[in-house]
C-alpha cells in the first residue's frame, strides 16, 4: 500500500483520478506517515482484486500468501471507495467486490431507506441515516447511506448527496493521522448526531418565539401563528425521532456483536452520541406538547370569553327584543299607538327593563 500512494501523489480532490462511469464518487488510500491520497478507478479495482475473497467458514489462511489486503491489516493502511448507486453500473460494480460477504454486498446496493449494523467475521456492514444536502434548511429530506468495513477497506454508497460523508471527506483530508475504517464511520455517526442537534437547537428557537407569545396572552394574541409554530416542531422532531430511534435501538441490541477493530469506535462513541441526541429530542418534544396543551387552554379562555361577551349582550338585549315584539303586534287597543311621543315612550320602556336586567345580573353575580 505504501508503494501504491507513492505512485499516486496527487491532490486529495483532483476529479480526474475517479470514474463517473461506473459511479465512483472518491477513492483514497491511507497509509501511516503519509498524507491520504486519491486512487484512480483503476488503482481501486486493482486493490480490491489483490483482496482475498470473503471465506465465511474461515478456512482461507494460507500463511504464504501474500495480498495487500494481507499487508494492509499489518501496516495499518486502508483504502476508502465511496459509490454513487443510482444507475445500475455503479451497483453491479459494488455487488462484485468479491472481498465482502454476500450479504453486505446486497445492503451496499440495496435501495431501502431502513437502518441496520450487523457484523460477520471482521466484517462489519449496515444502512445509517444522513441528511439529503440538496434540500433547504426548513425542509431538510433524511436519506440513508450504506457501508461495509474491513481492517484494510471501507465501502459506503448512497443515492442522494450526504453531508456526513462530505465532511469525513474533508476531515481526513486535512489531518495528517490516518484513520481506521471504523473511525470515519464514527465521524459520519457523530456528524448526524451533531446534524440532528443542530436541528433540534433551531427547533427550540421556535419554541422559545411561541412560549413568549403565550405568556404575552392577550385579546391581540395570534394564535394561528403559535399553532403554526408548534405544530412545525412537533412534525419535525417526529420525523427525526422515527430515524434516530432505530440507530439508537441497533446500539443497544445485545444480538450486535461487533469484531474487536471496530468496537471502541463504532459502538462505544457513537451509541453514546445518538442516545444523547435522542434524549435532547425527546426532550424538545414533551415541551412542545406542554406548549401545546398550554396553547389549547389559552385558546379555551378566549374562546369562553367571547362567549361570555355574547351571552351578556344576548340577556341585556332580551327585554328590548321582548318591548319591541309586543309594540310590533298588529292589534286594536294598543297604548301608546296615538300621540307624538309615542316611540321616546317605547324606546324609554326598554331602556327601563334593560337596566333591570343588568341590576339583576349584577346581584346574582354574573357580571
Amino acid at each position: 500500500m505504501p508503494d501504491m500512494i507513492a505512485q499516486t501523489e496527487r491532490p486529495l480532490a483532483d476529479p480526474s483520478l475517479t470514474d463517473a462511469a461506473d459511479g465512483l464518487v472518491w477513492a483514497v488510500a491511507c497509509a501511516p506517515g503519509h498524507r491520504p491520497v486519491p486512487l484512480s478507478s483503476r488503482q481501486a479495482a486493482q486493490y480490491l482484486g489483490a483482496l482475498p475473497a470473503f471465506d465465511p467458514a474461515g478456512a482461507d489462511k494460507d500463511a504464504d500468501k501474500e495480498t495487500d489486503g494481507g499487508k494492509a491489516e499489518r501496516d495499518g493502511s486502508w483504502v476508502w471507495l465511496h459509490y454513487d448507486v443510482v444507475h445500475t453500473a455503479s451497483r453491479a460494480r459494488v455487488e462484485a467486490i468479491a472481498c465482502l460477504p454476500e450479504e453486505a454486498r446486497a445492503t451496499l446496493a440495496g435501495t431501502e431507506r431502513g437502518v441496520r449494523l450487523e457484523a460477520d467475521g471482521d466484517a462489519v456492514y449496515g444502512a445509517l441515516p444522513g441528511f439529503d444536502e440538496s434540500m433547504s434548511d426548513d425542509d431538510t429530506n433524511v436519506s440513508a447511506w450504506r457501508f461495509a468495513a474491513l481492517p484494510g477497506l471501507l465501502v459506503t454508497t448512497r443515492r442522494h448527496p450526504v453531508p456526513a460523508l462530505g465532511a469525513a471527506y474533508r476531515w481526513l483530508q486535512h489531518d495528517d493521522t490516518p484513520r481506521t475504517p471504523a473511525e470515519v464511520v464514527d465521524f459520519t455517526l457523530l456528524e448526524f448526531a451533531d446534524s440532528v442537534r443542530r436541528t433540534l437547537a433551531m427547533l427550540d428557537d421556535q419554541l422559545d418565539r411561541a412560549e413568549d407569545l403565550l405568556l404575552t396572552l392577550d385579546q391581540h394574541t395570534d394564535f394561528g401563528r403559535i399553532s403554526g409554530l408548534i405544530g412545525k416542531v412537533r412534525r419535525r422532531s417526529t420525523e427525526l425521532r422515527r430515524v434516530t430511534t432505530p440507530v439508537d435501538r441497533i446500539f443497544h441490541s445485545e444480538d450486535l456483536e461487533l469484531p474487536e477493530w471496530a468496537e471502541d469506535d463504532i459502538r462505544d462513541r457513537s451509541q453514546r452520541q445518538i442516545h444523547a441526541a435522542l434524549d435532547d429530542l425527546m426532550a424538545l418534544q414533551d415541551r412542545a406538547r406542554a406548549l401545546q396543551d398550554e396553547l389549547a387552554s389559552g385558546q379555551a379562555e378566549e374562546t369562553n370569553r367571547r362567549l361570555y361577551t355574547v351571552s351578556i349582550v344576548t340577556t341585556l338585549m332580551l327585554p328590548a327584543t321582548f318591548v319591541t315584539g309586543f309594540f310590533g303586534m298588529n292589534t286594536g287597543g294598543m297604548f301608546l299607538a296615538s300621540g307624538a311621543f309615542g316611540t321616546v315612550e317605547a324606546g324609554f320602556v326598554c331602556a327601563l327593563f334593560m337596566g333591570i336586567t343588568w341590576l339583576l345580573l349584577k346581584f346574582a353575580k354574573l357580571l
